[in-house]
């Protein structure tokens, strides 16, 4: 009896010191502290806005997100949409600087981008004085979707000339970032769905491990992942390993972390079935496990998850199904772990203005958040907010 007494001390002891959050925390209040602290980073003149991200350099948030000044929401059909940058101070809020990244037709000094719009903006600091943006034109079903990026000098406060191709390396060899190169190498795999000439995406917000940039890079239209290394020159992506199934799913925009004892884990969009999340790991990034439901994550809905790392906690993010006065995306939970394994419940985002696409970034010992939200429209995808998570 003394012995098992001792043990269940013990146990006791551990769970008490693994755990993040004191006793009593109260996961709405605290997000609701967030949500009343968000200003709205979109232009005066935009009516839609979705899929920020962002990089934080010297004090100054610069987010990238799609816009349009025609209508609320997004579609890849849109040849109106196009990339934009929001420069804001994280002390004062104030949006500093508002630029174009790139927009369908636009001539640069060494190519004129085709028609179609310029979707899923992402942005990584290159160097000391540069930020590179990368965002995907396409017009579907009229040209495979190209990946392009234009860097932004950080002394100037303003962008290059030009734009370039990003490239894809797979088993095959080096192509442009279009989705055929990366079908043909899924198909390789054992992927089976049908190909898409648009989709291609940065999705997951590149991390660095062991010096190393990775990326999880998507289709989301053929519901297609991978984990990718992003090479020392910053403009070629090489496929580390494909993760798709099970195929009945259609699994997409996946977010990517390594657990503690190096162990990648991700966790993926459902088009399909109950719209749950499902979770895929691997050892060594090239073989994957099936998707599957994980217990700690229940009543998912079809939606960008976040998978993040700041200061030894892991920070795991999902749209939950449920709505708030029938409004789509209205709910978002952040729970956090020490190991990836016990999660508990930080955030729960609970607004009819929705709570969709965040992106958490880490600076000076302060989280940020930059996020889609919206008054009117069905979507909610009406602008972008920024603020401080904690």
């Amino acid at each position: 009896m003394h012995s098992a007494f001792l043990c269940l001390v013990l146990f006791a002891a551990a769970s008490a010191s693994a755990a993040v959050l004191p006793s009593g925390w109260d996961a709405k209040a605290a997000a609701d502290r967030v949500l009343a602290g968000l200003v709205n980073v979109s232009a005066p003149e935009v009516k839609g806005a979705h899929d920020a991200e962002m990089t934080i350099v010297n004090g100054r948030a610069y987010i990238v997100a799609e816009a349009n000044d025609v209508k609320p929401g997004e579609a890849p059909s849109w040849p109106f949409i196009y990339a934009t940058l929001s420069v804001v101070n994280v002390k004062t809020l104030v949006v500093e600087q508002r630029l174009l990244v790139a927009k369908g037709e636009q001539a640069f000094a060494n190519e004129t981008l085709p028609p179609g719009a310029c979707f899923v903006p992402r942005v990584l600091r290159r160097d000391d004085r540069t930020l590179r943006c990368y965002f995907t034109s396409e017009e579907p079903g009229k040209r495979q979707s190209q990946v392009w990026f234009r860097d932004f000098d950080l002394d100037r406060r303003a962008f290059s000339d030009t734009i370039h191709r990003v490239q894809l390396k797979t088993s095959a060899g080096t192509f442009p970032m279009q989705p055929k190169p990366f079908y043909e190498d899924a198909v390789k795999h054992g992927f089976k769905r049908e190909p898409k000439d648009y989709g291609i995406y940065l999705f997951d917000p590149i991390k660095v491990f062991d010096g190393k940039h990775y990326a999880g890079i998507n289709n989301y239209a053929a519901g297609q992942n991978a984990l990718a290394t992003l090479n020392a020159a910053m403009d070629t992506f090489e496929i580390v390993g494909h993760f798709n199934e099970p195929p009945e799913l259609k699994l997409t925009e996946p977010a990517i972390n390594r657990l503690p004892d190096g162990t990648w884990m991700a966790i993926c969009r459902q088009e399909a079935g109950n719209q749950n999340y499902t979770f895929t790991t691997s050892r060594d990034g090239v073989h994957w496990t099936p998707g599957e439901h994980r217990s700690f994550v229940s009543n998912g809905a079809a939606s960008r998850p976040t998978f993040d790392r700041f200061n030894g906690i892991y920070y795991l993010g999902w749209q939950e199904r449920a709505r708030i006065a029938g409004v789509s995306r209205s709910i978002f939970n952040v729970d956090v772990s020490r190991d990836g394994v016990a999660w508990e419940r930080k955030y729960r985002f609970e607004t009819v203005k929705s709570f969709q696409y965040p992106t958490f970034r880490e600076h000076a010992g302060v989280i940020y958040v930059s996020v889609t939200q919206g008054d009117s429209d069905p979507s909610r995808k009406e602008r972008i907010m920024f603020g401080r998570l904690e």
